[in-house]
């Protein structure tokens, strides 16, 4: 982990955003031990949450999530999906050692089993860290949230005792389910806040769009092109895959561009409305297809177009659980900010088509 960037390519756009899943694990560990001790819970069940804090993130490949839909069509693996790894590796004898089973480790990594959404949930300490750390590391204010209340506010009531007509957290979850204490709708509001806000100017810049995008074609063009499987590409760390891109030729000039930061610009830059609903409901297969549609049409190289269609907006945080008069209610059914944040959300929304500049204009009418 300290050698899987925390962003990815955000470091091309904030040269200072070169954090790595190392730190936030240590960050999220430290959230962890914090919320455990504010609400009492020792032995080891506060093991069990300490370890999976710390290991959430051993799942990753490199660049983070960036490539984490490529390797999930090929492997069936999710970032979060550790029980092999935890099981069979060296970090599974370590747990032993301490007397902690891997499996019920990897179940608190997926978001199963009690007390889980401390680490992996609407509420979790995961983004309480990573907010608080992108927004430091790349200069942007907009991701500070007041952590220190987070974890003093935080409570765990019996599931299905809200007012809301569900017991939330999913089929998947059981056990005592994680709320925010009386008074603290605005602290709820905060998170979704600061995440809506660092979006369009980190997440989904569309610098580290197109970076990303074009790292995901030189991943998929490795696979095809070398014996490199998606679950010894799900190992590799970044260098590992910078150093097998730079050595295949099928992807050599990708990883030129991305070292020399040549890359491709914007040939559309599309509103979620604009957007065909064949295009929203491509897969992977389509998405290739349309690609060779628009380079045909342009008259230029298939390799250089690349269509990037972001997944559906969704707000994860929104239903979050809050205490109101003594009701365990949903965020999204007493807070009015969630309804304006979702718009705001679908209006920040862009679908890419990127070429190599002296083609943008030609891609462009193609697409």
């Amino acid at each position: 982990l300290r050698h899987v960037k925390q962003l990815g390519t955000v470091q091309l756009v904030y040269p200072s955003a070169n954090h790595t899943r190392f730190e936030h694990s240590l960050g999220v560990y430290h959230l962890a031990s914090r919320a455990l001790d504010h609400l009492g819970i020792e032995g080891k069940r506060a093991d069990r949450i300490e370890a999976a804090a710390m290991l959430h993130d051993v799942g990753h490949g490199p660049f983070s999530h960036n490539l984490e839909s490529l390797t999930h069509r090929r492997t069936g693996k999710y970032h979060d999906d550790v029980d092999e790894l935890l099981a069979t590796g060296a970090v599974g004898e370590v747990l032993r050692d301490h007397d902690l089973d891997p499996d019920r480790i990897a179940e608190i990594v997926a978001g199963e089993g009690p007390y889980a959404g401390l680490v992996s949930g609407e509420l979790d300490v995961d983004r309480m860290d990573y907010l608080v750390r992108d927004a430091y590391h790349t200069g942007v204010p907009y991701g500070t949230i007041d952590t220190e209340r987070f974890v003093r506010e935080l409570t765990f009531v019996e599931r299905g005792a809200g007012a809301d007509g569900d017991g939330g957290g999913g089929p998947d979850r059981d056990g005592p389910e994680l709320v925010l204490d009386e008074g603290n709708v605005q602290t709820a509001e905060s998170l979704l806040l600061a995440r809506a806000l660092m979006n369009p100017v980190v997440y989904t810049h569309h610098v580290a769009r197109i970076s990303k995008a074009m790292l995901r074609r030189a991943a998929s063009e490795l696979l095809d092109a070398t014996a490199t499987t998606a679950a010894e590409l799900r190992r590799m760390d970044d260098h590992d895959f910078l150093a097998a891109v730079r050595d295949c030729r099928a992807t050599a000039e990708l990883s030129r561009r991305y070292d020399e930061r040549d890359l491709y610009k914007l040939a559309v830059w599309a509103e979620y409305d604009d957007v065909p609903d064949r295009v929203h409901d491509a897969d992977r297969t389509a998405e290739t297809a349309l690609e060779r549609e628009i380079a045909a049409e342009a008259g230029v190289a298939r390799d250089h177009v690349i269509l990037d269609v972001p997944p559906e907006p969704t707000m994860r945080e929104s239903t979050a659980r809050v205490t109101v008069n003594g009701e365990i209610r949903r965020l999204e059914r007493q807070s009015p900010l969630v309804s304006a944040l979702r718009t705001a959300q679908r209006n920040q929304w862009r679908l890419g088509v990127y070429a190599p500049e002296p083609a943008t204009d030609r891609v462009g009418r193609a697409a």
